[in-house]
């Protein structure tokens, strides 16, 4: 079991988006999509707001986090503008006062509190170093050599996917991890051993991501909703 203490929050920020431009700070709902997370973050009990960190290079986005009972991690224009190596992208690894990590995606409108804080509870009791929010999918899904990769129980119609066995599809949206690792190129586990990392269950909806400009339109639709 993890020590609270022990585990520091981070929504990690930028504004260079090239599919949409500024779109952490673009209106959304007549709020914004840093403000959507670091005010659920902040309402979130288990977590101490001393804990919680942005990290952020713009003017913009620290301005909006000085809003918030939080900190302010200032990343480098390097961590801002790179898309390889966690290393650099996550700078505040070696920086920050902590053992472990809970990172929590500004990208996802959607997702709950209650999911939030049930993924920080699951993480605090687990044994391993590595948590990754993943969606449970049933359906028919095939290798590249056409093989299929459900299995179903021995007699069951392969029409019914109600009794396949699910495979899980990351969720990208809530991330725990062991700090050190990410020195090593390592973020939420080894990806080869078994629970490295550990997977949490969300429901898909809370996943839904803004990449696209017509996924921002949805997304408020969603929200609003």
């Amino acid at each position: 079991m993890k020590d609270i203490s022990d585990v520091v929050f981070v929504v990690q920020s930028r504004l260079n988006s090239e599919r949409i431009p500024q779109k952490m700070i673009r209106d959304f709902c007549g709020t914004t999509l840093l403000d959507l997370v670091l005010s659920k973050l902040i309402d979130v009990e288990d977590i101490p707001n001393n804990q919680i960190y942005l990290s952020a290079y713009e003017n913009e986005l620290v301005e909006i986090g000085n809003k918030y009972p939080i900190n302010i991690h200032k990343r480098s224009w390097e961590s801002a503008n790179c898309d390889n190596g966690i290393d650099v992208m996550f700078d505040w690894w070696n920086k920050l006062p902590f053992k472990y990590v809970v990172m929590i995606s500004g990208c996802n409108p959607l997702i709950k509190k209650s999911t939030i804080s049930d993924f920080i509870s699951t993480y605090l009791n687990s044994k391993h170093d590595g948590l990754f929010s993943v969606v449970e999918k049933k359906n028919y899904f095939w290798n590249k050599d056409g093989e299929l990769i459900n299995n179903w129980p021995e007699g069951q119609d392969l029409l019914n996917t109600k009794v396949v066995e699910p495979i899980y599809e990351a969720g990208h949206c809530l991330y725990g991890s062991l700090l050190s690792s990410i020195g090593d190129g390592k973020w939420c586990g080894t990806w080869k051993d078994k629970n490295s990392p550990e997977l949490f269950k969300v429901d898909e909806l809370e996943t839904f991501d803004i990449d696209y400009p017509w996924q921002f339109e949805v997304a408020e639709k969603l929200y609003e909703q």
